[in-house]
């Protein structure tokens, strides 16, 4: 990843790639997509294990339950998501604080291309209502990462009230992925992204 002292400031904490075996790593990939292609509640281990081409007995020893491959499947798209941003923050080159949380909006819109089903995060927390399950940790440290994000980069710009500002960049971005998913709305990463220049070119500096 990026040296964060250059890109990004706040430790991401993103746990290591677990060691699988070959018949893990394929139930994991399976897992992913029909989790997030299908839904975390529709997709049963039956069907995950068929397209992994393993037993459900597999897929047990591999991982415990099916709430276990939750997690890691959202771990793994956590890896993904910082990966995804590092190539990013390196295309775009930002030279200030401001340039960073702009480059975390524009990223919004690669990332989604080609999808229909938006965040991955977001839809799960919907479907995991329950705070004890071992995934929502993974969620809620996704989206506190951001929103930290943002605020370490807007004190670093030297912009006043840094969690205020964070507070309100984080409802544009998780905006943008709620109406993108929810209502169609195609263009909604590039309207938070101008949102967001909008927002900063205004704010106040200390």
């Amino acid at each position: 990843m990026l040296d964060q002292q250059v890109r990004l400031i706040v430790d991401r904490q993103v746990r290591a790639a677990p060691r699988l075996t070959p018949a893990g790593e394929r139930i994991l990939a399976a897992a992913s997509t029909l989790f997030y292609e299908q839904g975390i509640r529709t997709v049963g281990v039956d069907a995950i294990a068929a397209a992994a081409d393993v037993t459900k007995k597999t897929l047990y020893d591999r991982f415990g339950s099916k709430d276990r491959l939750i997690a890691a499947y959202l771990e793994e798209r956590d890896r993904a998501w910082h990966l995804f941003l590092d190539e990013q923050l390196t295309a775009r080159q930002p030279a200030t604080p401001e340039d960073v949380i702009l480059a975390l909006f524009a990223a919004l819109t690669d990332w989604l291309a080609g999808s229909r089903n938006g965040c991955g995060f977001i839809n799960a927390s919907v479907e995991l209502a329950a705070p004890d399950h071992p995934a929502m940790p993974v969620i809620v440290g996704q989206k506190r990462w951001m929103r930290s994000e943002f605020e370490a980069q807007a004190r670093a710009a030297g912009l006043a009230d840094p969690g205020e500002l964070a507070d309100r960049l984080l409802l544009l971005h998780e905006g943008a992925l709620v109406s993108y998913r929810v209502a169609a709305m195609t263009e909604a990463p590039a309207v938070a992204a101008r949102a967001a220049a909008d927002l900063l070119a205004g704010w106040p500096r200390v």
